[in-house]
């Protein structure tokens, strides 16, 4: 995994939130019948008021390439949306994101696969999802495959893989399309113990060459070893923001 040299990236933006927020309705809102949908749409007349809850409260955040940032908070606090925010995959309610390089995002292992497709039409797919060209991806190929270690496999469906392998193959992906980004949403407990060796030193040569890291885990000691900067989230709202040995040992005493 190449990246920009860290003396050319490191201290300006990867990922800039600015006034972001995202809320979610409620189901109860939802139109579930034709009939609702005639006196909504076509009569005009509004509905009960329609709660909303946030996600995410409006936040200001600046991630700097180079950082390895360690997210943490309980479940629902709203790590994975923030994530998707990052990404892409969701549009913030209110503000903007702006992002700089190429980001690869692993935050669902195998989200995006095609069960009846190939492996090798699979990495084909995903690549594509990541931005990268036929021709990119022809030269990232072999690396990949060997990564996960499925060229026994590679011309199977891919719903005959194990969970385990789809996740290899996921994250083998995401590691080796030559991102400025990459957003790790517990994906780091993939597979045996030797992939997971070799998933940290890629990591390692990642952050080494300049690369900027978002990861979610529930290992606080891998973050606390891995990361320099912390954020706590607890019910859409940051609680903390500092280095990562400051957060995560106030997260650990609650």
């Amino acid at each position: 995994m190449s990246s920009p040299k860290s003396s050319d990236v490191v201290g300006t933006p990867a990922i800039a939130l600015q006034g972001v927020s995202k809320q979610f309705f409620h189901d109860s809102n939802r139109t579930n019948s034709v009939r609702n949908w005639f006196i909504r749409s076509v009569l005009r007349r509004p509905g009960p008021p329609r709660p909303v809850s946030f996600s995410i409260e409006p936040i200001d955040l600046t991630i700097l390439r180079g950082q390895s940032l360690a997210l943490v908070g309980r479940n629902g606090s709203g790590k994975s949306t923030l994530l998707r925010l990052m990404s892409g995959i969701y549009r913030p309610t209110t503000g903007e994101v702006i992002r700089h390089g190429r980001i690869a995002a692993v935050l669902e292992l195998g989200a995006g696969f095609h069960d009846e497709l190939s492996g090798a039409d699979n990495i084909a797919t995903y690549t594509a999802a990541f931005g990268l060209s036929e021709a990119e991806t022809a030269e990232r190929y072999d690396e990949i495959v060997d990564f996960a270690g499925v060229a026994d496999v590679l011309h199977m469906p891919i719903k005959h893989y194990s969970t385990g392998m789809q996740a290899r193959l996921a994250l083998s992906v995401a590691l080796c399309v030559r991102a400025e980004v990459l957003l790790l949403d517990e994906a780091l407990s993939v597979g045996d113990r030797i992939f997971r060796r070799r998933v940290w030193q890629r990591l390692e040569r990642f952050r080494e060459a300049g690369g900027t890291l978002v990861l979610v885990s529930h290992d606080l000691s891998t973050l606390a070893e891995f990361c320099d900067r912390g954020l706590w989230l607890d019910l859409g709202r940051v609680v903390a923001d500092g280095s990562a040995t400051n957060v995560l040992k106030a997260y650990r005493r609650t």
